[in-house]
């Protein structure tokens, strides 16, 4: 297991393991072409659905930070692909996108730009800037199932996007309860569009890109 480095010289990426809270984590970092602005990271769907850190919409979305001038990141989270340790459900899931956020931000000198994430990621992702803080979230395909339709509303700059032909969660649902939310986030709704966004990353991308390029 070789330990990640931050990329330097002409190096725009790197892969590697980090020290997590319960063994190691497999991660990918990629830097845009000019100096980045900051960090962000995307958090992959649900590891015991064949989620992982090379998820189309994942790469989409790390794509689309890149473009806009991020450093970004992208992980395994325990118990998938290499990155050791126990599936919990979500709960130490989030402590996995911690380690990882915090690598970064030590190994780079640069500052947290936005969390995203991809399904089960996305609803990680939301606890962990409802919890610690973090200047931008985006939240693609969120199943607010897994907050019992009450969500956390944390204090940043927030974009949803959903496909309304979602099959997978409950997107009506999901929707409302996003659009309950005072303040709301904004919100993408893509039609006709299935969970994993089947030909419609591209839309994806270019949202992505509007809200990273206005809000951070």
């Amino acid at each position: 297991m070789t330990d990640l480095t931050w990329p330097t010289g002409t190096d725009k990426r790197a892969s590697g393991f980090i020290d997590g809270p319960d063994g190691r984590l497999e991660v990918d970092v990629e830097l845009p072409g000019d100096p980045p602005r900051g960090v962000v990271v995307v958090c992959h769907p649900h590891p015991q659905q064949g989620g992982t850190k090379d998820n189309k919409v994942v790469y989409m979305t790390a794509r689309a930070a890149r473009e806009s001038g991020f450093a970004t990141l992208r992980f395994n989270f325990r118990a998938t692909g290499a990155s050791e340790g126990r599936y919990d459900e979500g709960r130490g899931e989030q402590d996995d996108l911690r380690a990882v956020r915090d690598w970064a931000l030590a190994a780079s000198g640069l500052s947290l730009a936005g969390l995203a994430g991809f399904s089960f990621g996305s609803a990680v992702a939301l606890r962990v800037a409802a919890a610690d803080g973090a200047p931008s979230l985006l939240t693609i395909g969120l199943p607010s199932a897994y907050f019992d339709n009450e969500l956390p509303r944390p204090d940043c700059h927030w974009l949803a996007v959903f496909g309304d032909a979602d099959d997978v969660i409950d997107v009506e649902t999901a929707i409302k309860t996003v659009r309950a939310l005072d303040p709301a986030p904004a919100l993408v709704i893509l039609e006709d569009a299935g969970h994993f966004l089947h030909g419609r990353l591209s839309e994806l991308r270019r949202h992505a890109q509007t809200f990273w390029q206005a809000e951070c």
